[in-house]
């Protein structure tokens, strides 16, 4: 097995491992910025290296605002992966976008306000352009894989990420309706944005799994509802990942890979040693 996995994959909440993944073992990561939620489970789909990391730990005990982003996305960059997909639950502000179908986004409102949001600081100044924050090239493949699996998939909407951990009231949830929200979650930002950062394309296979608390003929959001359906929809998620890797090129036709080409602000010789030693991963090509 090539030592550099093709893919990196995300759990969300009720998805803590990955059975599918053959001759799998556990890696434990240290990064700059802290540990990862989990260890890293790197094993084999279709005989290609795959590595599995699990947002909120292994038994979800890390709230959406305590998980270490900056760690995971990191984590997974030291190992070599260089394209991710998360999985995520979310909510339904749209009536056609049902609870059991699948939203591959492709655009994302930040409505956190207590998370790192960026790997740069401590004397070194980057502004990262996102007019487009998913890649385009690796979510038109996950869209044709998760179609593959039977399920209803939609190929677009704008993805609210709320700090949580409490559900919407009512009044928030008729707000990002007027707004023009499709979905909402409490994960994707900062995890998108920081793959940017590094260079990294990512995606996000969203499973919807309530109406959020918007919609009148429909039970309000509950955790009971959530797992019902994410534990109907593990083996879609697994299936869909495993026809995306059956395709996925090893180079990337993107230009995610140079997202800081022109990105770094701050004068090369001023910025501190032991900044440029912290982020020599993602920094070294351009000092």
């Amino acid at each position: 097995m090539n030592n550099k996995p093709i893919l990196g994959v995300i759990g969300g909440s009720g998805l803590y491992d990955f059975p599918a993944l053959e001759k799998k073992k556990d890696v434990v990561v240290h990064t700059p910025f802290g540990d990862p939620s989990s260890p890293i489970i790197i094993g084999e789909l279709s005989g290609k290296p795959v590595a599995f990391l699990a947002r909120h730990g292994i038994g979800h005990f890390y709230s959406p605002s305590e998980v270490n982003y900056r760690a995971n996305i990191f984590a997974l960059k030291s190992i070599g992966v260089d394209q991710i997909v998360s999985i995520s639950a979310c909510g339904s502000l749209r009536e056609d976008y049902s609870p059991g179908q699948i939203v591959i986004p492709d655009q994302i409102f930040d409505f956190t306000h207590k998370r790192q949001r960026s790997f740069f600081c401590e004397g070194v100044v980057v502004h990262v352009s996102t007019p487009d924050p998913f890649c385009s090239n690796l979510s038109d493949k996950l869209y044709q894989a998760a179609l593959i699996t039977g399920a209803t998939v939609h190929k677009s909407g704008t993805f609210i990420t709320i700090e949580g951990p409490r559900f919407s009231t009512k009044a928030e949830s008729d707000l990002y309706r007027k707004w023009g929200m499709s979905i909402i979650g409490m994960t994707a930002c900062p995890e998108v944005f920081l793959a940017r950062e590094a260079e990294m394309c990512f995606s996000t296979m969203a499973h919807v799994t309530d109406y959020d608390v918007w919609h009148t003929n429909e039970k309000p959001v509950t955790v009971e509802m959530v797992i019902k359906v994410l534990k109907a929809n593990t083996e879609i998620a697994q299936e869909a990942i495993i026809n995306l890797v059956k395709k996925l090129p090893e180079k990337r036709p993107c230009d995610c890979k140079n997202a800081l080409k022109d990105a770094v602000m701050t004068r090369r010789d001023l910025i501190p040693e032991k900044t440029k030693e912290k982020l020599d991963l993602l920094l070294s090509k351009y000092l």
